[in-house]
């Protein structure tokens, strides 16, 4: 049961990451149909061909609710199929694998997949502050009624940071920790974002020395372990075999997938070593009919350097505990023997909010595609794709293979 892999990513469009600007230039809706365009562009396809839409929904600025029929009216497009979705840094992977499954049930034959940037222009009277009050506390609600709000918040627990901060020290206790092995991770990704024009830290290189001796956010997380947020945005356009058959690129075909909702605060989490990556992941690989050994790139979800780990042990990379050792005797660069994140990762590329997991779907496609410029694998014909919303809250994976 799953995906027949009659769906394919046909073409993406991201802007460059930035660092947040005072007055951003562009609405919500503009955003969308300025990327859309973009996305249509790099597959060679019409506007016409769109008939599916799947956005984001917390964030948007101009509607709470009917968030589809907005876009879609604003875009000039009667679709068959919309959804919304609200997995934070998995809504990309999560977006595609439902734009997949619409196209393979027959409600439709192209999907715009979309998330645009968080931040956009304040209408009159708007208070500024409204972001940096919504961000003050993370992922975690303060209403009434939340069990973060009464448990979590009022000792401490607050925010990314001293989330993946708890599950990296409960990892480090029952398996040990190799700083210089986590930072590696974060090394040998900014190798690769020297190799994007439109990667934040290009021109910026890294040694593990400099990691270690940036200031400690969160120990045992270091400053240059944790993703910088930028503003950014991201489409892809998911369409049918008939479709793809006339798209310009080399399809990326979405052969398996799997998602996996375990808790919203890591505190009421089972066992904080183990994600719930791993069953996401078990059930991609299986409907691609596929191990962890024909995957030719990874590109992992990586806010953390702690999630990186934890994904490529759960994801059945390497066993679980032998992390670090699985780092250390790979070359984690687009030169090396274990291609991951190709293009620098969220922490050397930039993450974009929600948008920001775009970054690895997209790259997935650039590799596959033969689009990935001087980043480019001499073989790339599986990938495997996660993403990662929360503190290790919310999990999917793709497989990825060249039509």
């Amino acid at each position: 049961m799953g995906l027949a892999g009659n769906a394919a990513i046909v073409g993406a469009a991201q802007y460059k990451p930035e660092k947040y600007q005072t007055a951003p230039q562009m609405f919500h809706l503009e955003q969308v149909a300025d990327l859309a365009n973009q996305a249509l562009l790099d597959a060679g396809l019409q506007k016409s061909d769109l008939d599916g839409l799947v956005i984001n929904g917390p964030h948007f600025h101009e509607a709470s609710v009917f968030v589809p029929a907005m876009a879609a009216e604003y875009l000039g497009i009667e679709v068959n199929f919309a959804e919304v979705v609200d997995l934070g840094g998995c809504t990309a992977v999560a977006q595609i694998w439902r734009a997949a499954a619409a196209i393979e049930l027959g409600l439709c034959q192209a999907v715009l997949c979309v998330i645009p940037a968080r931040m956009a222009p304040m209408a009159p009277n708007e208070d500024p502050a409204w972001m940096a009050q919504a961000m003050r506390y993370g992922g975690h609600s303060t209403a009434f009624g939340a069990p973060e709000a009464e448990f979590d918040l009022p000792y401490g627990h607050m925010g990314q940071n001293t989330g993946y901060a708890m599950i990296a020290q409960r990892y480090a206790a029952q398996y040990g920790y190799d700083q210089a092995a986590m930072a590696k991770i974060a090394v040998d990704q900014r190798f690769n974002a020297q190799y994007h024009k439109d990667a934040i830290f290009k021109g910026k290189e890294l040694t593990i020395a400099q990691v270690l001796a940036s200031k400690m956010v969160a120990d045992p997380l270091h400053v240059l372990e944790i993703v910088m947020p930028v503003s950014g945005g991201a489409a892809v356009i998911v369409a049918s075999k008939e479709v793809a058959a006339r798209a310009k690129k080399r399809p990326a075909f979405i052969t398996g997938f799997g998602e996996r909702l375990s808790f919203k605060s890591p505190s009421y989490a089972q066992d904080m070593t183990v994600t719930p990556v791993a069953e996401a992941a078990k059930r991609a690989f299986t409907m691609a009919g596929l191990s962890p050994k024909d995957i030719h790139a990874a590109q992992i979800y990586d806010c953390y350097t702690i999630t990186v780990l934890l994904s490529l042990e759960d994801a059945g990379f390497c066993p679980k505990g032998e992390g670090m050792r699985f780092i250390k005797e790979h070359n984690l660069t687009f030169k090396g023997d274990f291609p991951m994140n190709t293009h620098g990762g969220q922490l050397s590329f930039g993450q974009a909010a929600a948008a920001g997991g775009y970054s690895q779907v997209i790259e997935a496609f650039h590799q596959i595609s033969n689009s990935a410029d001087q980043r480019q694998l001499k073989r790339c014909d599986n990938v495997f794709v996660s993403g990662t919303g929360g503190v290790m809250s919310e999990q999917g994976a793709l497989i990825l293979q060249g039509g």
